[in-house]
């Protein structure tokens, strides 16, 4: 039997498939088969399908119990290669890139859908446009030519094995739920806030705050406008230019500490409170919709839930079974590892060949034993904040890795100059964007209370700018930072196979971070598996390098309690 065969979706629950040779064309004849579910159940031979997405087969398939090894995800590899050939922004799906074939007009890509809070079936996608399945199966061969023209054809088709991978998690994830018990919630969110107010407003902390912030300005100031709150420093006689927490805590002056309060406790409630638990928590389950490579960088974001910003309070809620347990693994300075493995730089691969901190190797090789300058070097190469005393560590970051510092000014030239640019295994950078493209990207507009730093959320700056220099800083983080999401893809990969014969489940991943929710027994060995799958990951993606991808993990009945 062919390892590959290409499955759609035909009229009711029925299917059409056909095996497919090593050219990605029919090896038979299609066979129609009035069943989608067992046409995949009776094919256990069957190590890869190729179908439309994901997000139409595979929630199907999960809910009657049916698990599949791999897939190519049509829409997801026309994305990939849309973004290879420098057309990024152009419609990805199958019907489009089947009318650009055949010099057609090209339909616009569907409004994305807003998850329903909840809802087991979220992932089930609304009928797309038609497509014959001789036509999908013309842009599959098409896509193979296409992959075959990319400047590293192995590495572009490693990369869209990878996505599909990832679309295939995702699924899996959504359908297994993050373990989340309701009635810690709300004692949380009652010591937090307090009582509810009949009418839906203010609880009885944030009103109290709400009270103090008037008082220190001595008449009545709206805390959640910051136009209100700057207005109202202006009239105190200080100017400020936002309302962010860093700038308020440079202040002096009595709003300034219950204001940092109430902020943060807003947050909790409009994002996480009794709303959100009663929206998106089911059956002791929380299933957020992930959507892979849902930034430009490939990192991931979620369609509605914010399961990528818990706040670590309300991470109290999230408990593992009776009887089972939470592996929480976080990669160890994953993108400064990266680096070394990319740049191919001697020096930084023989630092970060060893699985203890980083920082403190790297101090002890150029910054005579001070860890904070050496993290903020190089942490200032990959993010572009090369200016005032950043210059002066970057400029001893260059003497002793001259390599890795080249890999990323390289990047930034390109950026500067308008060119593209690809992460290792051949994701591109889009080209230079109009203003107000920034939420298309995956960017936050405001990252509210907390700055963007290592481990924190998508920091590509310049996307949107006709600037040269943000744009080269955008280039230059994106082929660090992307290149990074393509090995989380594979590592990925490599653990969901290594816990296949478990009862162990993937329940939560963040560009850096990956929750599995297992029974206690098991908890040893999974903790094996993702030590083992960052390294194999490392391997598949960057080649023999010496460089090692340790994690942190630690083994919990509750989330809150792994940091």
């Amino acid at each position: 039997m062919s390892e590959r065969w290409a499955l759609a979706a035909a009229e009711g629950d029925g299917a059409r498939l056909v095996p497919l040779g090593s050219d990605g064309l029919p090896a038979g004849a299609v066979r129609h088969e009035p069943d989608l579910v067992e046409a995949v159940r009776s094919r256990p031979g069957v190590t890869r399908w190729v179908w439309r997405a994901t997000t139409e087969i595979y929630p199907r398939l999960l809910a009657a119990g049916v698990r599949v090894e791999r897939c190519y995800d049509i829409e997801a590899a026309e994305l990939l290669l849309l973004g290879h050939e420098g057309r990024l922004g152009e419609p990805r799906s199958a019907a489009a890139a089947w009318a650009r074939l055949h010099h057609r007009p090209v339909p616009p890509d569907p409004p994305q859908r807003t998850a329903e809070p909840g809802s087991q079936d979220s992932l089930f996608e609304p009928q797309p446009v038609a497509l014959p399945f001789d036509a999908l199966l013309e842009v599959y061969a098409e896509q193979q030519r296409r992959h075959d023209a990319a400047e590293h054809p192995g590495r572009m088709r490693l990369l869209t094995a990878a996505e599909s991978a990832g679309m295939l998690v995702a699924a899996e994830m959504h359908r297994a739920g993050l373990p989340w018990r309701a009635d810690v919630h709300r004692a949380v969110l009652h010591e937090l806030l307090g009582e509810r107010y009949a009418g839906g407003g203010e609880p009885r902390r944030l009103a109290e705050l709400a009270d103090e912030v008037s008082a220190a300005f001595g008449r009545r100031v709206r805390p959640d406008l910051p136009a209100d709150v700057v207005k109202a420093f202006a009239q105190a006689g200080i100017r400020v230019k936002s309302t962010r927490r860093w700038e308020l805590e440079e202040l002096d002056h009595p709003a300034v500490k219950p204001l940092i309060a109430y902020k943060k406790l807003y947050r909790i409630w409009t994002a996480h409170g009794w709303g959100w638990l009663q929206d998106w928590v089911r059956d002791g389950r929380f299933r957020p919709e992930y959507l892979p490579g849902g930034t430009v960088s490939g990192r991931w974001t979620t369609n509605g839930g914010g399961a990528l910003q818990i706040p670590k309070v309300i991470r109290q809620a999230v408990v593992a079974d009776e009887g089972w347990r939470l592996v929480v693994a976080d990669a160890d300075q994953m993108e400064p590892r990266v680096l070394a493995a990319i740049s191919r730089d001697p020096g930084l691969m023989e630092v970060a060949g060893h699985p203890d901190d980083l920082y403190t190797r790297l101090s002890d090789r150029a910054f005579a034993g001070d860890r904070d300058h050496a993290k903020l070097a190089l942490l200032g190469a990959i993010y572009g904040q090369t200016s005032g005393d950043g210059l002066k560590n970057l400029a001893a970051l260059r003497r002793r890795f001259p390599k890795a510092v080249a890999y990323v000014d390289e990047a930034a030239k390109a950026g500067e100059e308008g060119r593209l640019v690809r992460t290792w295994l051949g994701r591109t950078s889009p080209r230079a964007a109009g203003a107000g493209d920034d939420d298309e990207a995956g960017i936050p507009q405001d990252t509210g209370d907390v700055p963007v730093t290592e481990g924190g959320g998508e920091f590509i700056p310049g996307y949107a700018s006709t600037n040269a220099r943000a744009r080269g800083r955008f280039t230059r983080n994106f082929v660090v930072q992307g290149s990074a999401a393509d090995w989380a893809l594979l590592m990925l990969a490599a653990l969901r196979r290594a816990t296949a014969g478990m009862r162990a489940e993937l329940v939560f991943f963040q560009h850096d971070e990956v929750i599995v929710h297992c029974p206690a027994e098991e908890a040893e060995a999974v903790t094996e598996a993702i030590r083992a799958a960052g390294d194999e990951a490392g391997r598949i993606a960057f080649g023999p390098t010496p460089v090692r991808f340790p994690f942190t993990t630690a083994t919990v009945e509750r989330y809150s309690d792994a940091k």
